[in-house]
């Protein structure tokens, strides 16, 4: 049997998930825990009218399972929430069905899985290892999920630009931001006690 991977023996582009042994269950079980958690996440839901789309939690965890897992195994986390969503009460509010994803909200969902993509593919290039880094890797990713999600939403509304823009993007800086934030304290601050437990 193998010794486990130690941040010093990870690859050159290895995320926190690589520190753990057992790589194909534990590859399945992150997947299915990502998903899982940015459907707990989706309950946390704030309206902020006259837009037709809640500030949630999912976009943290978009930025946390993206940076965690990686882009392939963060992409494929997110694929498989936006399609258990469709079955069970996974989207916001609880909310589940292609009426979301042809709706308001559905390019933001669509947007996810490739946020997650970009945030795992920086990660992999050390990004989640820097504060500073990782504030503009969530950065890059929500930015990818606002321009799926503007894009839905202009479709779904068929409202103007303007109204678009400012109901589907400027309301939800102020949270992105403090998401961006939470993820450049935790990945770095992840890193750190990976490596502080190691040296036992």
């Amino acid at each position: 049997m193998s010794a486990a991977p130690t941040a010093t023996t990870l690859p050159r582009h290895a995320v926190l998930a690589d520190v753990l042994p057992q790589a194909r269950v534990r590859d399945a079980t992150l997947v299915l825990s990502g998903a899982l958690l940015t459907a707990l996440l989706a309950q946390i839901e704030i309206n902020v009218p006259p837009s037709p789309v809640p500030i949630t939690g999912q976009t943290l965890a978009v930025g946390l399972v993206g940076a965690t897992l990686g882009a392939r195994r963060g992409a494929t986390s997110l694929a498989l929430y936006a399609l258990l969503g469709l079955f069970l009460p996974f989207y916001s509010g609880g909310s589940s069905g292609w009426d979301v994803i042809w709706g308001a909200s559905g390019g933001y969902i669509i947007g996810f899985i490739f946020a997650a993509g970009a945030i795992g593919w920086l990660a992999e290039r050390g990004a989640d290892r820097r504060v500073v880094f990782a504030f503009l890797a969530f950065v890059v990713g929500q930015l990818i999920v606002f321009a799926f999600g503007l894009a839905g939403l202009k479709i779904s509304v068929e409202e103007s630009w303007g109204w678009t823009i400012h109901n589907g993007f400027t309301l939800f800086i102020f949270g992105g931001v403090v998401k961006a934030v939470i993820g450049a304290i935790a990945l770095p601050s992840a890193w750190h006690l990976v490596r502080r437990f190691e040296k036992r």
